[in-house]
């Protein structure tokens, strides 16, 4: 499964921000009665964080005004029974009957929903982002779209994304030494790179003719090994291992040398492999992989409306009758939603079904789906 794949993962993983245990079993309808109890119990309790006004008071506090009763029956009962994890709404709600979490739940179910600061914000996609910081920092070398022609200098079109990531984090950490990368790439924060990583993953690699030095017929049975890492003819498919098909042939040699003299990069097993590899031998695999059709590693155009049309079968805000407790999200504080995403993700929540669908996504996958929905009217 791919690590950075937008793609129809995304309905489940808005999803996360509930549980799959959380049913209605326990919850009563509200009546005046409860909501005025369940609002001194909140005067009680819970006004430090959410205010009486539902209103989460800080980042990452998550808003309850107007959030389905359900739904906050089943996150109370979730804590109590360490499904999440947080120790003072744990301490909290330990205690507490199943009559008082239906009446607190009912208060806030029954307020005015927040405000969003910035409703209808547009959002960028993690590709947008990355292509801006892309062009603005590589182009010059590496090409537009990620197509080098400087010889010596490597494509990036088409990468695998977290290969990528590595990389540019060996420059910045000194584990690749090339004195003019570090410059550049100082100060770029790791979200930065993913985004990077994703526009240059759905790029096209340009077809190369075959270079003057090196046999492509000859280099083809010479890369038997290799294949076994960067897939047939060069084209990988494991998101950390780099595609090597219609790269720039002299950066494969000197890459290639690199790794076998463990000069400027250390590898142990590519150390071991290309040992005994001659000059030549290096160059022919070079002019093979360098004549190969290379493929995008990804499709990261796709814009995050097609992927928020997909959420809202499970999360449209009219949505009442389900068998889960589904939250409402539009309009929610970013900051929780993001947390609440990557807690899934990381396994931090207990839901396997989530954690698995979720695993594929990065930072900002989960930054640009948080931003568009925190950044809609609430009701």
């Amino acid at each position: 499964m791919k690590y950075f794949t937008l793609g129809a993962i995304l309905i489940v993983l808005i999803a996360a921000c509930t549980d799959q245990q959380g049913t209605t079993d326990k919850v009563t309808l509200a009546t005046p009665a409860s909501i005025n109890a369940g609002k001194i119990k909140a005067d009680t309790l819970c006004v430090g964080c959410h205010g009486l006004d539902g209103k989460g008071a800080a980042p990452a506090i998550p808003h309850l005004a107007a959030q389905r009763l359900d739904y906050l029956v089943a996150a109370m009962n979730a804590y109590k029974n360490g499904h999440r994890v947080h120790a003072a709404l744990r301490d909290l709600v330990t205690n507490m009957s199943d009559s008082e979490m239906n009446d607190l739940a009912s208060y806030y179910a029954s307020l005015a929903p927040v405000t969003a600061p910035q409703t209808n914000q547009s959002v960028t996609s993690p590709y947008e982002k990355g292509k801006a910081k892309a062009v603005a920092l590589c182009a010059s070398c590496h090409g537009k779209d990620g197509n080098s022609t400087t010889k010596g200098v490597p494509s990036l079109a088409g990468q695998q994304p977290l290969y990528f990531v590595a990389a540019v984090q060996s420059y910045l950490d000194g584990a690749r030494r090339i004195s003019t990368m570090e410059p550049v790439l100082r100060g770029l924060r790791k979200i930065s790179m993913e985004n990077m990583a994703v526009y240059y993953a759905s790029q096209t690699p340009a077809k190369r003719n075959a270079p003057a030095f090196g046999d492509p017929v000859a280099g083809e049975p010479l890369s038997a090994n290799c294949g076994g890492c960067h897939g047939a003819n060069g084209v990988s498919h494991d998101a950390s291992i780099p595609s090597l098909a219609a790269q720039d042939p002299m950066y494969l040699v000197n890459a290639t040398k690199a790794y076998r003299d463990d000069t400027i990069r250390h590898h142990t097993d590519m150390g071991h492999l290309l040992k005994d590899s001659s000059e030549a031998g290096i160059e022919n695999i070079a002019a093979f992989y360098a004549t190969q059709k290379g493929m995008p590693a990804e499709s990261g155009p796709t814009g995050i409306k097609h992927f928020v049309d997909q959420c809202e079968r499970c999360h449209n805000q009219t949505r009442e009758n389900t068998s889960l407790s589904i939250p409402k999200i539009r309009g929610q504080n970013k900051d929780y939603l993001i947390i609440s995403l990557r807690a899934y993700r990381d396994g931090k929540r207990e839901n396997s079904m989530m954690h698995k669908m979720s695993l594929p996504y990065t930072d900002p996958n989960i930054e640009s789906v948080a931003s568009w929905y925190a950044n809609q009217a609430a009701n």
